[in-house]
């Protein structure tokens, strides 16, 4: 099996930084993927949730802002947990191997 995702979109929020106690750095934010929907005929916006770690997370903190085009490389994940009322909850998102900046908003206009 395997688990391998690329995408190639639009950075929707300012990327968020956590710095943990142990040295580790992890960077979360969303990303926008356009597609044609040939049932109402227009372009819809999928969005991603991309969490990356360490020194690519401090490259994603200083250098990626919102809209700018990126492409990511990663796998699929999830985590699990049980919210204070009892409900099991699970989050799907893009653990990023590989993230390239493409080009921003400002250099199209």
């Amino acid at each position: 099996m395997v688990n391998s995702v690329v995408i190639v979109g639009r950075v929707g929020q300012a990327p968020e930084m956590k710095y943990y106690d142990s040295g580790k750095v992890k960077t979360t934010f969303s990303v926008a993927v356009n597609r044609w929907d040939s049932r109402t005929k227009e372009e819809i916006a999928d969005w991603f949730n991309i969490e990356t770690w360490d020194k690519q997370a401090e490259f994603v903190g200083e250098w990626v802002k919102k809209g700018a085009l990126v492409g990511i490389e990663g796998r699929l994940a999830s985590s699990k947990w049980t919210s204070p009322d009892g409900e099991n909850l699970e989050r799907y998102f893009i653990r990023s191997s590989n993230i390239r900046l493409i080009g921003s908003k400002k250099e199209e206009n």
